[in-house]
């Protein structure tokens, strides 16, 4: 069943439009999507991030990706919102009193918010992960900072290669008799400090023989050239532009104020125009990209199916 999983998300993944395209693309898209979900507190732009997250997190994930943003992500976000209102009493609409605290109507709907913030960062960062693959960040930043961008490749593949291992492990002290589920309770301790101990000895002589390997092919040194499959051409020079004016008009309209709410001491927001309409259609846009990408190359593909 994980082997069947497993491969269906690697053939989602490799169906993915968005993926495919340069990994300058990529980054410059979640930096600015992760950065405007971090300053924005307005309702509908963080409704619009959560929402194009959500999606884009289960379409490259599937129901792993389901069940992680119902049993982590959902609860996460309604414990926000509700720890907020217990400890910030700011606010001119008091709604009652949790002992001698008032609860008012401003900290709740901040809570609301800081819930979503926190959704949007956790969903849009394991989208990250999924596309922003090794290869691609150390093509981007190894020219630039070679040793870090190497650390942090291999910290990016740490958790799947971990568990991976720790299963293997597992699996061949069971054949031994010594798995955490075997003997006593001292014993099943012991059990599960031997895997554990020999996890810690993969991961270190794993990473030693990584840099060793690395440094044996010149990596870092000056002057020095690599291989890469990634070519910049017309179709990211296209999405780029498109990118960029999104960018512009998110930017204009955080200098105008559009993407400003006051919570505290009341509510206040400004009214709907039509630059905040605008204002609001280029983030959703911007958000929608990958999956909009994505349906226009179904589109496309079956299109040229019923052709044939």
């Amino acid at each position: 069943m994980q082997k069947k999983e497993n491969i269906e998300r690697v053939n989602r993944k490799m169906k993915d439009t968005f993926a495919a395209y340069h990994p300058i693309i990529n980054f410059t898209f979640f930096c600015t999507v992760i950065i405007c979900g971090m300053f924005f507190m307005h309702p509908v732009l963080l409704c619009i991030s959560v929402a194009a997250a959500f999606s884009y997190s289960v379409y490259l994930n599937g129901r792993r990706a389901v069940k992680f943003n119902l049993i982590f992500v959902l609860p996460a976000m309604i414990a926000v919102s509700a720890i907020n209102p217990l400890f910030h009493h700011s606010g001119m609409t008091i709604l009652g009193y949790a002992g001698n605290n008032p609860i008012t109507l401003e900290s709740i709907c901040y809570g609301m918010v800081a819930g979503l913030m926190f959704a949007s960062i956790i969903l849009w960062f394991s989208c990250y992960n999924a596309v922003m693959t090794s290869d691609k960040f150390i093509y981007l930043f190894g020219g630039i900072a070679p040793a870090l961008s190497l650390i942090f490749a291999m910290v990016l593949r740490f958790v799947p290669k971990f568990k991976t291992q720790i299963i293997t492990i597992s699996n061949a002290q069971k054949c031994i008799g010594r798995d955490v589920n075997n003997g006593s309770y001292p014993e099943r301790v012991r059990h599960g400090i031997k895997i554990l101990s020999i996890m810690v000895t993969w991961a270190l002589e794993n990473a030693i023989e990584t840099a060793d390997s690395m440094r044996s092919r010149g990596y870092g040194l000056k002057g020095r050239t690599s291989f890469s499959i990634f070519r910049f051409d017309a179709r990211d020079k296209g999405l780029l532009l498109v990118i960029m004016v999104f960018i512009a008009v998110m930017s204009a309209g955080s200098a105008a104020g559009q993407t400003n709410i006051q919570y505290f001491p009341s509510i206040a927001i400004g009214e709907i125009s039509g630059f905040s309409v605008l204002i609001y259609s280029a983030y959703f846009l911007l958000c929608f990209t990958p999956i909009i990408l994505n349906v226009m190359e179904e589109v496309k593909w079956h299109y040229f199916r019923s052709g044939i």
